[in-house]
């Protein structure tokens, strides 16, 4: 079951945030079986409430027999035409992410893209 849980935590996107926008993401931490763990970064417009972006993100992925905590949240501002993206703000109800955190996976998404991010701003 690890090795399932193993492989089943390298099929989970690290990032999936729209394409074009200002929107709330949270931070998630997804668990495998045993020690296994990720962090991963989603944000979408339609999401009224960061706990309907994480909720969203529980379901489907227990499915896969993963669970997760939220870790906390924020806002995105991704502007395709311009390559940027900044991180800011955060989450009533479950506090600010690590924007920095968040910053590093974005990186690693969007190689050619500036992407900042400030703890102010809500």
């Amino acid at each position: 079951a690890a090795a399932m849980a193993g492989e089943a935590l390298s099929w989970v996107p690290d990032v999936q945030i729209d394409g074009d926008g200002v929107f709330k993401y949270v931070l998630v931490r997804v668990r495998g079986a045993g020690a296994l763990a990720k962090d991963v970064v989603r944000g979408h417009g339609w999401a009224e409430y960061h706990a309907d972006l994480f909720e969203r993100t529980a379901e489907e992925l227990a499915r896969h027999g993963l669970s997760c905590e939220c870790l906390g949240g924020g806002r995105l501002s991704h502007r395709p035409e311009e390559r940027k993206i900044h991180v800011y703000g955060y989450s009533v109800g479950f506090g600010r992410a690590d924007h920095a955190v968040t910053t590093e996976k974005l990186k690693a998404k969007y190689p050619d893209y500036e992407i900042t991010w400030a703890d102010e701003g809500y």
